[in-house]
Formats: structure tokens, C-alpha cells, sequence
């Protein structure tokens, strides 16, 4: 097995733009997601394009249909070596 190799860069990404690409990987559509949420597709659309937050419940329930942490949604650029506790 090999070894873990750190990435040489680094993206910004936002809530919306996560929830975005793990839609797209899953090879859902806005309309998918929205049948498998009970959220718009207005909404969906509002939160990949960064014109409403997420907000954590939206999140737990995305991340149940996109079959990830909700973490992954909330805090996606959250990087833990940077961070320094409170």
C-alpha cells in the first residue's frame, strides 16, 4: 500500500459548493437530491450557489441522501493541524 502523500494544493470551497460536488459524484441532480431530501430544488439550488447558509439541519438531512458526515457539508474547508481550540 502506499503512503499517504499530502495534496501540493489547496482549494477554498464553501458549504454550497460540497454539496454540489458530492451531488455531482453521486451523479444525482438538483431534482434528485430535492425527491430524496423533502428540500426544494429551489433551495438546493440557492445553497450550491451561495444564497442561503445551510444551516446544520439541512445539513444532517443532505448528508443522510449524499451518504456523508455532515461535517463534510458544514465545515468543508476545516482543516484540524490549523486549527487551534478555544
Amino acid at each position: 500500500m502506499s503512503e499517504y502523500v499530502k495534496a501540493t494544493k489547496k482549494i477554498d470551497v464553501s458549504a454550497g459548493d460540497s454539496v454540489r460536488i458530492l451531488r455531482e459524484l453521486q451523479e444525482m441532480s438538483q431534482n434528485d437530491l430535492a425527491a430524496a431530501t423533502g428540500i426544494a430544488q429551489s433551495t438546493i439550488y440557492a445553497i450550491e450557489n451561495g444564497r442561503i447558509r445551510l444551516g446544520v439541519e439541512r445539513a444532517k438531512v443532505l448528508a443522510r441522501a449524499l451518504r456523508c458526515h455532515p461535517a463534510v457539508l458544514v465545515f468543508p474547508g476545516w482543516n484540524v493541524e490549523e486549527e487551534t481550540a478555544a
